[in-house]
């Protein structure tokens, strides 16, 4: 009689994590597709070949990166019956997942800075916003999180300075590496916390500083303009808005979590990270695919042709 009760407890167990897998495969799919739609058709439709789309694009392509960097080994582990991770695997994982992170906050002061040059700036606009100047921005957003002024490295070198801490557990409570390794080591490493706040400061802090300036600019010209400058900023303005408010409370909950030791309740930290994993990577294409009125037109034409196709 035991022995069947043993056997019905691991069947539910393994049917559990078969759902798991195969709803979190479904979400990967999701986020790999519709992403790639928008960056499709960024690149496809030469209207849309402007500074603003391409930055969109960028972003979306980050996200890709990023989800790609955390759901092949969350899928592996739902099928595992041990969820484990090398330590080399672990540092990869949480260096990768912070450059990215980081890459968007760049990416999204980029877009700020050219919306502040196409409302504040309009005559000047393709003067400034050269094809030269976008790919000096996205180099930029790409290089500079995994580099430190670009000669010595900064992630890197704190990916290298953690790889050689001394772990005293070997436990994380996580669904995947981030700075939660840090609880990991028998001592607190000093050069790490002091690297950490300087990169913290360099691509998270400075760049949602320059945002703010930006968009403050942006709204003081708006509030002395016509009202077609006011809907032009609303449309083009307020889906990068609705983005970094998003990036910044995952951000800031990371810090207050990680880096101030706070305890937040088990549901809370549930909710954070299935919003960086689900909602996040899926949220970006539909609030850019529905709220940008070009890319929205060319999405319906997309469906139109598909539906045609289809009878």
């Amino acid at each position: 009689m035991g022995g069947k009760v043993l056997l019905m407890k691991t069947t539910f167990h393994m049917l559990i994590q078969y759902l798991y897998f195969i709803s979190f495969s479904i979400v990967y799919i999701l986020i790999i597709c519709s992403n790639s739609t928008i960056v499709y058709l960024i690149w496809k439709h030469q209207d849309l070949h402007e500074p603003m789309y391409i930055f969109i694009a960028a972003l979306l392509l980050n996200s890709v990166f990023l989800s790609t960097n955390i759901y092949p080994k969350l899928l592996i582990d739902f099928l595992s019956e041990k969820q484990i991770i090398s330590h080399q695997a672990c540092i990869v994982q949480y260096s990768l997942f912070y450059a990215f992170g980081c890459s968007e906050f760049l990416l999204l002061a980029a877009m700020a800075y050219d919306r502040y040059v196409s409302i504040c700036k309009p005559l000047q606009y393709p003067t400034i916003m050269r094809k030269k100047t976008v790919i000096v921005f996205l180099t930029v957003a790409w290089l500079l999180p995994v580099s430190w002024l670009l000669p010595a490295c900064q992630q890197v070198g704190l990916s290298t300075l953690s790889g050689y801490q001394k772990l005293c557990s070997f436990t994380l409570k996580v669904i995947f590496c981030n700075n939660s390794i840090y609880k990991l080591f028998c001592v607190a490493s000093r050069a790490i916390s002091v690297l950490g706040v300087f990169i913290l400061l360099n691509v998270v802090v400075f760049p949602v500083i320059f945002i703010i300036f930006s968009y403050t600019k942006i709204l003081i010209i708006c509030y002395h303009s016509c009202g077609e400058v006011k809907k032009k900023a609303a449309q083009t303005c307020l889906p990068h808005l609705i983005v970094l408010i998003n990036y910044f409370c995952l951000f800031t909950y990371e810090v207050i979590a990680v880096r101030l030791e706070y305890e937040f309740p088990k549901t809370t930290r549930l909710i954070m990270s299935l919003q960086l994993v689900l909602y996040n990577p899926l949220f970006n294409p539909m609030i850019y695919g529905l709220k940008m009125k070009e890319i929205s037109k060319h999405l319906k034409r997309l469906d139109i042709l598909e539906k045609t196709q289809t009878n």
